[in-house]
Order: C-alpha cells, then structure tokens, then sequence
C-alpha cells in the first residue's frame, strides 16, 4: 500500500511539475481585443494591440508589438514565442515576422485563457502569467501586462491624460504605493506591508493593524515551534516521525498534497520541507504531533507564543491554517487569522532566531528521500526577482490568496532582510504581482531612501532597532 501511494504522489507531483513549466490554464469568460497608443521616450507613437482578460481594463499588451515601439532604444529585447513557451533576450535585436503594429482584424475573436505559460528571460525560467495568440501571419504572439514587462527591463512607464502609455526607457520602474492606493489598486486586497525586519522600520502598510485570515502562512508559526523544540534538544532533524491516522486522513482529503500512510515513517526533516515548500497541510500535522503529542496541544503552545511576542491580533485553531468546523449542532468555520503587522513582527522574529528557515524556502525544488518524492516552492517570486529567500504562500476562499516574501538586500556594511507581507488578493496572479510590485517598492526604499509623502506611522511593539542590528551583525558574522 505504502510503495502504491508513493508511486501516486510521485505522480501527482510530476504533473504539478510538468504544469508548473507547460500552460495552466485560468477561468476565462473573454478577452476583448483592443489597441494602445504606446511611446518610448519622445519618440513616434505607435499602435499596440491589447487583449482585455476577463475585466475591462485588465489590459495584456502584445509583445512583439511593443518590441517595436522599443528596437531602436536601449530596452530593445528579442523574441522567441512558440505555442506555450516565450523567450525574451534583452539587448538583442528584435527580428519582425509580419502584422507587428497593426490593429486586430474585425474577423478576430481571440478564444483564449490566462496561461502560466514556461517564460524565460536571457535563459532564466522567469513566473509570469500571459496569453499566447496565433496571429494571421501564422506566427504566435504573446500578450503580458505592461508593468510586468517594464520590471523585467527596469523601466519606467506611466499613461498620460489623453490614455498614452508613456516608456521611459531613461528611468528606472519605481513604485509609489500611495498613488496606488489612490488609484484604488488595493480595494481587491485586505492588507500589505512593506519594511525591513532587521531593523523594524516599516516601509509602507496599508490595512495592517485589523487581523484577516492567514490561511498556510500559519505553517510560520508552526515552523518556529518545531525550531524551538529542535533548540531544546526535545526532537532532532533525523528523528522518524510516524504518520497518524488524522494525517493519513488529511493527506487522501481535499486539501491533501502529499501522499502519507498511517503507521509509516517520515523523516522530521523531510516533513519541514514538505511543509514550508510544498505547503503540505499532512507535514505540518504530523509536526505539530511530533512536538505537542496532539495538534491541540500544539495549538494552545501556538497560542501563547503569539502572546509572548506581542501579536495581539493573532489567533490560532489549527497547525497548517485550512478552515476548522466547530462542533456545534451548526457548526462555525474558523480559520487562522492575524494582521499584517502581527505577521511581520513574527517574520521578523523568526529571521533573527533562526535565519535557516531560508535555507529551506530559498530553495525552488528539494528531494524528501525518506519519502522518495521531489516538492516545489510555491512561490513565484523566487524565480522573478533577484535576492528573494522565501518565504510563504497561503489560499483558501476566505483568506484569499496570500504571501509572505523576504528578499534580501546589502547596505554595504550588513546584509538586511526585507519582508512584503500580502494578506488577502483575488487569486495567485494578482497576489504575485502586488507582492512583486511592493518588494521593488522596498528595495528601492532600502537603497534610496523613501517619499516623505509614503513614509507611514510606526505601530508601537516593534523590536528596538539597536538591539536588533546588533543581531543582525552577528548573523551576518556567522554566515561569512
């Protein structure tokens, strides 16, 4: 039974992987085609074609048009766009194939979907949503969203009065996050904070002091737990930890990942990796019960730990944060919850004490051998932007789609750990591209210093910044 399972889930998780590089297609009603008048610099203004997907103004610009508008500039890139695949080579020139600039022909009527299609940027897998389109010259073409497209050549772009795009091929992309809090770009988000968790200093937050659910980033709070026990020499990496029966019945659920058997054994360290990379809410069970007995005790030790560090809006039901039913006549559904505040005073926290929890989520892929399966990072940001060491995703219908990311950044002296903490986006796209967007903010922040204008109030209880230098310093010590 055991080798069937495993041969299952070693299955299961090679068609995650094979979707993870070959389309995944989104729920699509339509894409509406459109143009745009697009100008690089004070040059001639030239037609792109758009696709709207699903929303009015959700707008996807075709890249081989916009390969034109910037040939003859210094963000000129060649293309290489087959049925489900782009290569982008920045610096090269662009070689036109037929039909770039014109506008769609009244025939056309794009049948297509959102796809996580494989992208690659000068060879580098890269995490971007896009639609490809066979065009009537018979060759394909790719529609991206323009700021996706202005990160990867680190260019500015902004739309005027009259509605023309406008690249700035000169400047860098920046981000001003309260011109989009103006625009209403984070009405579709519950909360989102910016800052620098090694000295405690807050870049930018909007909503962060109210507590939403925090669905897998709860497996944070677990992971400092198993950490704590593992320092009080309680449980060690190599200990085999058998699988319980609540477990295996977890791991055949809904909300199962990886394959488990009761009664069979696991390597603690393998569970660590199946819980933080993979988001396996059976790992993260049978963690809880190798360190509390139970997952109830687990939870109360959950529980007073939010308490000893302050995080006053949290709160905890379960180790892995999927919805728990009460057992009520008419049962209630509770889920994990915490503010995005909170969350970044645990973060913070959790990279002082053990900074090795980013060995584990920096990675993109690891080997559990005690399992004989391989798991993949769910997050898209590690393949997207440079210096980016974890750390979690979570989703479920009521938290929404949400992620934790820390990102790391030098000022010459020491090395700092940012944290962009997402609570609550519509789905995956959307919390990859608030989350992109907010850590180019905090880098920028880092390294430049911040808009008087975007600089938020302080919450009180964050950690006194000289000790937490200190810390730092000792760290970075350590690693070098």
């Amino acid at each position: 039974m055991r080798l069937i399972l495993k041969k299952i889930t070693t299955f299961l998780l090679s068609v995650t992987l094979v979707f993870w590089i070959l389309p995944v297609r989104a729920a699509a009603s339509y894409e509406v085609p459109g143009t745009y008048q697009v100008q690089a610099d004070a040059g001639t203004a030239y037609t792109v074609k758009t696709l709207d997907y699903e929303y009015n103004n959700n707008t996807y610009f075709s890249l081989r048009d916009m390969a034109m508008v910037l040939k003859d500039t210094n963000k000129a890139f060649s293309l290489a766009i087959t049925k489900n695949s782009i290569a982008l080579d920045p610096g090269m020139a662009y070689e036109p194939v037929g039909g770039e600039n014109d506008s769609w022909d009244s025939s056309e009527n794009p049948n297509i979907s959102l796809r996580r299609n494989e992208f690659k940027v000068n060879g580098q897998n890269r995490f971007y949503y896009t639609l490809i389109v066979m065009m009537p010259s018979g060759y394909y073409d790719c529609f991206m969203m323009a700021a996706d497209l202005a990160m990867i050549l680190d260019m500015d772009v902004t739309v005027s009065d009259d509605g023309l795009l406008q690249i700035h091929t000169q400047e860098p992309f920046s981000v001003s996050p309260a011109s989009l809090v103006q625009a209403g770009y984070f009405y579709g988000v519950n909360s989102v904070l910016a800052g620098d968790a090694t000295t405690g200093e807050i870049y930018y937050k909007y909503q962060a002091d109210t507590a939403y659910p925090i669905a897998s980033i709860s497996k944070l709070m677990t992971y400092l737990l198993v950490m704590d026990a593992l320092s009080a020499g309680q449980i060690t990496l190599e200990d085999q930890v058998v699988v319980s029966d609540a477990a295996y019945a977890l791991s055949i659920s809904d909300d199962g990942v990886i394959a488990l058997e009761a009664g069979e054994e696991v390597v603690l360290q393998d569970l660590l990796y199946g819980s933080l990379l993979a988001s396996s809410n059976e790992c993260t069970l049978c963690l809880a019960e190798a360190v509390a007995g139970s997952e109830g005790v687990f939870v109360q030790m959950m529980n007073q730990k939010a308490n000893e560090l302050g995080l006053s809006q949290a709160v905890f039901f379960n180790s892995n944060g999927l919805p728990v039913y009460t057992k009520d006549t008419v049962p209630a559904k509770l889920q994990n919850r915490m503010s995005a505040e909170d969350m970044f005073r645990l973060v913070s926290y959790l990279l002082r004490v053990y900074p090795q929890i980013t060995d584990i989520t920096s990675l993109k892929s690891a080997s559990l051998e005690s399992l004989g399966i391989v798991v993949n990072s769910t997050n898209p940001l590690l393949y997207n932007m440079p210096g980016v060491t974890g750390l979690k995703t979570g989703t479920t219908n009521k938290a929404g789609a949400c992620l934790v990311t820390s990102l790391t950044a030098d000022d010459g002296n020491m090395e700092h750990d940012l944290v962009v903490v997402v609570l609550g986006t519509e789905d995956s796209v959307e919390r990859g591209r608030v989350s992109g967007l907010l850590a180019k903010y905090a880098l920028e922040v880092f390294h430049t210093g911040a808009d008087e204008s975007e600089i938020p109030v302080q919450p009180q209880n964050m950690p006194v910044r000289a000790e937490a230098v200190v810390d730092c310093i000792l760290r970075t010590a350590r690693k070098h």
